[in-house]
């Protein structure tokens, strides 16, 4: 192990005695009271050294055998100290690539750092993130750059499925460019993903001639990100009859007539689906099935619908953010809700949805998870 305090988190002493770790009430830590001996250690801990040597430096500087130890068992409790070696075989084989590499990622590993206490948790994630693979539905604003952030997150397979050709309104600055027009969005998306990838390139599935995929990994999470946001509003049940059955969890993100939608994030079984969004707006509406029908059935072809840039880009910046959070472990804040904002407040509002009894998905009566709320102010840990 070569500890080393944090340093995504910003330091600063309150007093003499006390220092502060990060500056935001979620991830702040309060250390105190430190003594000269510990804050001298503390500059030691910066990745570079082994525990045997730091205990060697520590005698040379007079300090008593265990202070090392005390002090590095009590910042890790605190969430303080990372690993510079550590995340285990994975983690050591994305720190042998080119440096490029590992700098492209070095600002998601620092938040990360922050966001997962162990020591070793954030590469060890990192690298976990290049052996997933997620299928992005479609490749309007919100659809292209959803894909394009998780392929630069590290995210080691990244399809895009759509149909068509790009049209004028696809694009997007630092998305699909103005020299895509015209070019099937398949291959213009799917250039968009190999250079937003860290490494050179994401690897190809092979696929034999009217054959299945070949070592194709399973899927990790669908983004169903429709360029027609009515889809992502209200989910289409059959088309997701098949995630459900394979136990494949999927998001639905979108904009639709100057609202943005964000989930909900489906975990087939355990949380609420399109079936159960479907039923319980027909409770509410009776009309709604009705109408939804004639809305679905009435073709808008290549026709540019409301899509404002900037709302579209905030959309896809929280599904990729919602999905890279359920990628790395955890249960963002989509799992069975829907996150909406609409023009010009953009108030966004969180509508919880719950399984419904009658759907088939099984949900309904399973316990959904817990989410962790961060902290309202910094926590105190005695470090000295």
């Amino acid at each position: 192990m070569h500890p080393m305090v944090k340093p995504a988190l910003r330091r600063a002493w309150r007093n003499l005695q006390y220092v502060q770790f990060g500056s935001t009430p979620a991830h702040a830590v309060v250390v105190g009271p430190v003594d000269t001996a510990s804050g001298s250690l503390l500059s030691l801990f910066d990745g570079t050294r082994g525990l045997p040597r730091l205990r060697e430096e520590a005698r040379v500087i007079g300090l008593p055998d265990g202070q090392v130890d005390a002090l590095l068992g009590r910042l890790t409790e605190a969430g303080l100290i990372d690993d510079a070696t550590g995340g285990g075989p994975a983690a050591d084989a994305l720190r042998q690539r080119a440096g490029a590499t590992v700098d492209r990622l070095r600002s998601d590993h620092a938040s990360l750092s922050v966001v997962h206490p162990e020591p070793g948790g954030a590469m060890a994630r990192l690298a976990a993130r290049g052996a997933m693979r997620v299928q992005v539905r479609g490749a309007g604003r919100v659809g292209a750059a959803v894909a394009a952030v998780l392929s630069a997150s590290g995210v080691g397979l990244v399809e895009v499925l759509d149909g068509g050709r790009v049209q004028a309104w696809d694009v997007a600055p630092g998305v699909l460019p103005a020299e895509a027009i015209g070019e099937r969005r398949l291959a213009a998306a799917g250039r968009l993903v190999r250079e937003a990838a860290p490494v050179k390139a994401p690897r190809a599935v092979r696929r034999p001639p009217g054959g299945p995929p070949l070592d194709e990994p399973p899927l990790s999470l669908v983004v169903v990100a429709p360029r027609d946001g009515l889809a992502a509003y209200a989910p289409d049940v059959p088309a997701a009859e098949e995630w459900i059955a394979t136990g494949t969890p999927h998001l639905y993100a979108g904009v639709v007539e100057a609202t943005g939608v964000v989930g909900p994030l489906v975990l087939p079984g355990g949380s609420a689906c399109a079936g159960c969004v479907e039923l319980a707006r027909a409770e509410r509406d009776p009309a709604w099935p009705r109408m939804l029908a004639q809305w679905r059935s009435g073709s808008r072809g290549e026709e540019a619908g409301p899509c404002d840039l900037g709302l579209a880009t905030a959309v896809a910046g929280l599904a990729a953010a919602h999905a890279l959070a359920f990628l790395d472990g955890d249960l963002p804040a989509s799992t069975g809700a829907r996150w909406e904002a609409t023009l010009p407040l953009l108030d966004w509002r969180s509508e919880q949805i719950t399984a419904h009894g009658d759907c088939t998905c099984g949900a309904a009566g399973q316990t959904q998870g817990e989410r962790a709320s961060g902290a309202g102010t910094p926590q105190d840990t005695m470090a000295g």
